[in-house]
């Protein structure tokens, strides 16, 4: 299941959707309209929409969300993970310091007045599956830094690519890496280093914090990082 980001919804994911039903996976939206935050949210439906594709393919699902919609699957995972396969996210802003992290936040703040139905304080914590977080140095939305997951798992990471925020969805690179996640046995499931020819088209190994769960230095020209190799 395909999860829009802010302000989208699931027409602006049919490209994607087309790539992986041409592979052979059952891709399918969210099927909740407009994505216009957390306190839109309604998770009832997105609960019983999971529910509904678990019961119908008798197996565990992958949830792919673009920017918000991968916080929203990320939060679904933690809350039904024994039907969830895992969690990939593109663009997603997942650190403590999201909210200074993007110019659009003034409007998503402006739409988002109450709380919403998840805890945001635990949405920088990977979900008990295995989990990839993928972003672009170049987003051009959302700084970079709040897309890495810091503080994980040993089956979560950060996979770097090229390319603009909004055309995540439709980044080859992108296309790449999922189509690698997907065909990979979760019990084989390991960090994406292991496949030499896709590294041939992403960018150098990802970055991240130094210490991990920290705040980023946002009145620094450029954060202390360490590389991770992919």
């Amino acid at each position: 299941m395909i999860l829009p980001g802010f302000a989208g919804d699931d027409r602006y994911n049919t490209p994607l959707r087309l790539f992986l039903r041409a592979l052979g996976y059952h891709a399918v939206g969210w099927k909740q309209g407009w994505n216009l935050g957390h306190s839109k949210l309604d998770p009832r439906h997105l609960k019983e929409r999971i529910e509904k594709l678990f019961d119908h393919e008798g197996r565990q699902i992958t949830l792919v969300g673009h920017s918000l919609g991968g916080v929203f699957a990320r939060e679904a995972a933690r809350q039904h993970p024994e039907r969830i396969r895992q969690v990939i996210s593109l663009g997603s802003p997942l650190g403590q310091e999201r909210r200074r992290a993007s110019a659009l936040n003034g409007v998503y703040e402006s739409l988002n007045r109450t709380r919403g139905s998840t805890d945001e304080a635990l949405w920088h914590l990977a979900p008990p599956v295995p989990t990839t977080a993928i972003y672009s140095r170049f987003d051009g939305v959302v700084d970079w830094r709040v897309c890495l997951q810091r503080k994980g798992h040993e089956r979560t990471e950060n996979v770097e690519v090229y390319g603009s925020h909004n055309g995540l969805t439709l980044n080859p690179m992108v296309w790449a890496v999922l189509a690698h996640r997907l065909a990979t046995p979760i019990d084989a499931w390991r960090p994406l280093r292991s496949n030499k020819l896709l590294r041939l088209g992403l960018p150098r190994p990802a970055w991240k914090a130094t210490e991990p769960g920290l705040g980023i230095p946002w009145s620094e020209s450029s954060p202390t990082v360490v590389r991770r190799d992919l």
